[in-house]
């Protein structure tokens, strides 16, 4: 899923979508992860993190929540995660991969490749496989990682 960025701007989503990250209430059952819709100027149209409104909220659903499914902002809109969408869910029903590709959205930014610990996800691969455009950033993948370093260091 590994492709190029536009460099300076998803970098700094990406960023943003980490810092988000850190607002999510504590859990020992789920990842916190931050997420950004950007329109095609780069302006940000809608933000979420997890368990923002609800403990069972991802941050894709949250941010996707905040706009019309029919917004024309979205055709050339980008959604930056600090984690991989989900292409399974323990939660609820319909996992952020289905939900991303109820909207128009053609490009998807992640810097963290979700780790098979809740569950075994294939959002990237789903979202690919639907025709988006999907980038990977995973120099930016120490950092997602490091607001969920309590789930990765359980046990040891």
């Amino acid at each position: 899923m590994r492709a190029a960025g536009d460099g300076g701007r998803d970098r700094a989503m990406l960023r943003r979508a980490i810092e988000l990250s850190r607002r999510c209430p504590p859990s020992e059952t789920a990842f916190s992860v931050g997420a950004v819709v950007c329109d095609a100027g780069g302006r940000i149209i809608a933000e979420g993190y997890s368990r923002r409104d609800d403990p069972h909220d991802h941050a894709e659903e949250v941010a996707l929540r905040a706009l019309a499914p029919d917004d024309p902002r979205l055709a050339d809109a980008v959604l930056y995660t600090s984690l991989e969408p989900c292409g399974r869910r323990a939660s609820r029903p319909r996992p952020c991969a289905e939900l991303i590709l109820d909207t128009p959205i053609p490009r998807i930014v992640y810097a963290w490749r979700e780790p098979v610990l809740f569950v075994d996800g294939d959002g990237a691969e789903r979202l690919t496989a639907a025709g988006r455009t999907v980038v990977e950033l995973p120099d930016l993948a120490d950092e997602a990682r490091s607001v969920n370093a309590h789930l990765l260091n359980r046990g040891g």
